[in-house]
């Protein structure tokens, strides 16, 4: 099969690889038809995330046809229309038994906090990910679910994690009627946990970034009221002049650690395993919050961070929530919200791109050009 292969920081190319096979009698084989670039996959991407291998393919967000499942698997059967979540998980584990499927403690050697994700280096359990014709599903009776009738290719593969990360972003935010919500970073993450807060009671959603097209789309996507942080020498003191000066109620982040990174990062990636980074949003939103108000943070960060402003977050009895979504735990009420008209995740695709040009999907997509939001990868017709 044909599928994006990692070589190094920077450096992803497309390649022959050999079929995934079924190594364990609840395998299925799914023939991917949609997948996405994820801005975490950035991360792995500028080699700033511990233990990516050479020879790794990317991708956590794809659906796909089943293509072969294994003797056990009794709630797939060939040809079904699949979308599969980012999460890796056993289904009765403890963690998972409590619908924490993102803290699976089964599918992991490193499994002390998270579980296994698609294609996101052996930190996550060394899974190859979706952004190939064909990839292995683990835990295909518990995992993958058909796709409704009436949802849409490019819906589902949203609803896989940007959806679901955004949605759930918003409901740890544990929105109150009326609160003033501020989102940090307005990538897909962060435009749907803008579009989220709303549905969940908030009265007044805030979006910052520095991105004017990105800006753009969190007032026509979102309904948000928008912020340049470049136009502003200190974010924290305006977000104060805009709240009656006690900051707001519920933040956001949906940025984590900077995905370019510094020299000193990709060292500690590279030579120890480390994946450093300055947590700006993290304390952005530490700083903006009211006292007694609520934190989540949706953005990816590494095992290792400095320079967190705890020390303010417990003088101000904040309440700090987070956690890699647990996806399908989310998907029941997101399909209705989709069916309803509620959410339209696919109206952030800015890009199609072919698998075979993916390596010039992630420079685009790194390097922000094109104004692109979310990347789909479609594999060839053949496949």
């Amino acid at each position: 099969m044909r599928a994006m292969v990692y070589r190094g920081p920077y450096r992803v190319r497309v390649e022959e690889k050999d079929m995934p096979p079924i190594e364990h009698p609840n395998d299925a084989i799914v023939r991917v038809t949609l997948a996405a670039i994820c801005g975490s996959d950035l991360h792995l991407y500028h080699g700033l995330m511990p233990d990516t291998r050479v020879g790794t393919t990317f991708g956590h967000e794809f659906i796909g046809v089943v293509e072969e499942v294994g003797p056990s698997v009794q709630n797939l059967k060939r040809g079904d229309r699949v979308m599969v979540p980012f999460n890796i998980f056993c289904g009765s584990c403890f963690f998972c038994a409590r619908g924490l499927q993102s803290n699976c403690h089964n599918v992991n050697p490193n499994a002390t906090a998270v579980g296994g994700i698609y294609g996101y280096s052996h930190t996550t359990g060394g899974y190859d990910g979706g952004q190939a014709e064909y990839v292995r599903v683990p835990f295909a009776d518990v995992g993958p679910s058909l796709i409704p009738e009436w949802m849409s290719d490019e819906d589902a593969v949203l609803l896989t994690d940007a959806t679901a990360t955004g949605y759930f972003g918003a409901q740890l935010g544990d929105i109150s009627e009326g609160d003033v919500v501020v989102v940090f970073g307005a990538g897909p993450v962060g435009l749907i946990a803008a579009q989220s807060s709303w549905l969940m009671g908030a009265g007044r959603v805030i979006v910052i970034d520095h991105l004017e097209y990105r800006l753009e789309k969190a007032r026509t996507f979102a309904h948000a009221e928008t912020y340049n942080f470049t136009e502003y020498d200190d974010i924290v003191v305006h977000m104060k002049k805009i709240t009656d000066h006690l900051g707001a109620d519920v933040a956001i982040d949906a940025v984590g650690a900077e995905a370019d990174g510094n020299l000193l990062q990709h060292v500690t990636a590279a030579k120890f395993k480390l994946q450093g980074g300055s947590p700006v949003a993290l304390n952005w939103a530490i700083d903006s919050v009211r006292k007694g108000g609520t934190i989540s943070v949706m953005g990816a960060y590494g095992p290792i961070f400095t320079a967190v402003k705890f020390g303010d977050a417990l003088n101000k009895g904040l309440t700090l929530r987070m956690n890699q979504a647990p996806v399908k735990r989310q998907w029941p009420r997101l399909f209705e919200h989709v069916r309803n008209g509620y959410l339209k995740p696919s109206e952030l695709v800015t890009h199609r791109i072919p698998l075979e040009h993916i390596a010039e999907g992630y420079h685009m997509m790194s390097a922000k050009l094109d104004n692109c939001i979310k990347p789909l990868i479609v594999p060839s017709p053949s496949s």
